[in-house]
């Protein structure tokens, strides 16, 4: 029989220990921060009824879902003339559930299911995998993990001040120091279309200038010709694309241009208030931009959006979300208002490589092998063991009686810093040596003392 050889679904990957020590550091300093602020965590199943996934993302969406066959035998309803007909036949006799697409829509579903028994405002985090049958590339797989917040039954801005101060809360304590929280306003954008005048085009507007990093303000252009818009309205929305100045500056330039639109009015004074909370929380402006032109490509977003980019690395976006008034309405259940982001992960993970600033020496890896040279040596270690891991020391014996240069090489290659080693002097004295592997130095004393040094 030929040895079958081992391979993974295109578009996912094993995380081994290093990985996964890192990326615990990033999720539970997310973790951390979403418990500081009251957020409480939720989990939902990975497998959702596809009547509860379909139509939510778009026909685009729809084609990436990842759908799963009715257990037993699946061709069981299946009738003759079925295959001919097509997928839209076919599929809800083999098919009643599919792997999650977000977490958004499941949380939607949760709170109407749940809502005699949810207090609102309710702020729940969720970290979970998620599945996309999208062409894997560099960046881009088909299992992934998202990390998203929310709150849900209130328009208090204090939620949209509360997602700034959360990210800039994990990104000092992850280490990221050049970054930029891009803020702004759907609102902005309707103004903006409705002065230039193209009323009612703000979707398509924020289709093409949404693309305004990639391709720069010329392409930009070109596109909104194509989408018919007048060159008049392209002219007067030019000096909006360029502006550069400070957040303040940017919103009394904006007070003047969109004093036409109420609308745009309005979302000018949302963003200019979630401004003065930050400043009355005692926090500073620094590292939030307010982006004129962020528009987000989601359609359901009608208030606050954000995207956040760390500098001078090759990754996009780490982070994003907005406010939505309207994500429980597809179940029946209308006017919940909500604001939500959520965190990139494997983005985190790849910008954090790049910068080289992962704390290794923080992670919870061993620090300390017990070695031994017989019988003796082993049950002594296994005593010595007992005690350090009752004093919280992340310990191991080596398993089986071997050469001492064998165990040592083990520690090694583990990155293990310290060797405790017991030869028959140390069982005799009741005592323990203490080898540091970084420096060589290796001296005799009592374990309590040993525990000290390793802690």
């Amino acid at each position: 029989m030929s040895v079958q050889k081992p391979s993974l679904p295109k578009g996912t990957r094993d995380f081994g220990p290093l990985q996964m020590a890192r990326r615990n550091f990033i999720l539970e300093t997310i973790k951390d921060t979403f418990k500081l602020f009251g957020f409480q965590q939720l989990e939902t199943p990975a497998m959702e009824n596809l009547s509860t996934l379909t139509g939510k993302y778009g026909d685009e969406g729809d084609q990436l879902l990842f759908k799963i066959l009715n257990s037993g035998n699946f061709l069981k309803n299946l009738e003759g003339g079925d295959v001919e007909s097509g997928t839209s036949m076919v599929l809800p006799k083999l098919s009643e559930k599919g792997l999650r697409y977000d977490l958004t829509v499941p949380f939607a579903r949760y709170v109407v299911m749940n809502r005699n028994d949810i207090t609102f405002p309710f702020k729940r985090f969720q970290i979970q995998p998620v599945w996309r049958a999208d062409r894997p590339q560099r960046g881009r797989y088909r299992e992934f993990y998202q990390c998203d917040a929310d709150v849900v039954g209130t328009d208090s801005l204090v939620c949209e001040l509360e997602i700034l101060l959360m990210i800039k809360r994990v990104f000092a304590n992850l280490g990221i120091t050049d970054y930029s929280i891009k803020i702004n306003n759907r609102k902005i954008l309707t103004g903006l279309s409705e002065v230039i005048g193209e009323k009612g085009r703000e979707g398509e507007l924020c289709v093409a200038i949404d693309k305004l990093d990639k391709i720069g303000w010329e392409k930009v252009q070109e596109e909104l010709l194509q989408r018919n818009f007048e060159q008049t309205a392209i002219e007067k929305l030019e000096p909006v694309i360029h502006l550069k100045q400070s957040n303040q500056e940017k919103l009394e330039f904006l007070k003047d241009f969109l004093s036409a639109s109420d609308i745009g009015l309005k979302g000018l004074q949302e963003l200019e208030e979630v401004f003065d909370l930050l400043q009355t929380y005692g926090e500073n402006e620094e590292h939030v931009d307010f982006d004129v032109v962020l528009a987000r490509g989601l359609s359901y977003y009608t208030g606050a959006i954000f995207e956040v980019k760390v500098n001078n690395v090759s990754i996009g976006s780490v982070s994003g979300g907005g406010r939505y008034d309207d994500l429980t309405g597809v179940f029946g259940l209308d006017g919940v208002s909500g604001v939500g982001f959520s965190f990139g992960v494997d983005r985190l993970y790849d910008v954090m490589d790049e910068l080289g600033i992962f704390p290794e020496e923080n992670f919870d890896r061993t620090k300390v092998l017990i070695t031994h040279f017989d019988e003796k040596g082993f049950d002594y270690g296994l005593k010595v063991l007992n005690k350090l891991r009752t004093n919280g020391v992340i310990s191991e014996l080596f398993p089986e009686i071997t050469k001492i240069k064998k165990q040592f090489s083990y520690a090694d290659k583990k990155g293990i810093p310290y060797v405790i080693v017991l030869g028959d002097d140390e069982i005799n004295k009741g005592m323990i040596s203490l080898k540091n592997l970084a420096t060589g130095q290796q001296d005799s004393m009592h374990l309590e003392e040993a525990i000290d040094k390793i802690v």
